[in-house]
């Protein structure tokens, strides 16, 4: 599973990035208008990707459509982890 960013946010929070790829297993996609520009994974990962034969060129476009797709798990809330729940509580009262 990869959480997908905008490359203005991921630059104000790339401690925390590298902290959920580390710690968190999670791989991270970085976009420039919604369109992928990298990927933060973990050295192991990387180290496993190198391992791999290298794709056929017709494979690569199928690789950057599938992983343009990917999207955060809705049911992930961000702004949880940051402001507590007091800041649902105040966003779902706003709405």
């Amino acid at each position: 599973m990869a959480y997908e960013i905008p490359v203005t946010q991921a630059r104000a929070e790339l401690a925390e990035l590298i902290n959920r790829v580390v710690y968190g297993g999670e791989r991270v996609v970085v976009t420039r208008h919604g369109k992928p520009l990298v990927a933060l994974v973990s050295a192991a990962d990387l180290e496993r990707l190198e391992g791999l034969p290298e794709p056929a060129e017709e494979h690569v476009d199928h690789v950057v459509s599938a992983v343009s797709t990917v999207r955060e798990p809705a049911a992930v809330r961000p702004e949880r982890g940051r402001f507590g729940i007091a800041a649902e509580h105040r966003g779902a009262a706003g709405s």
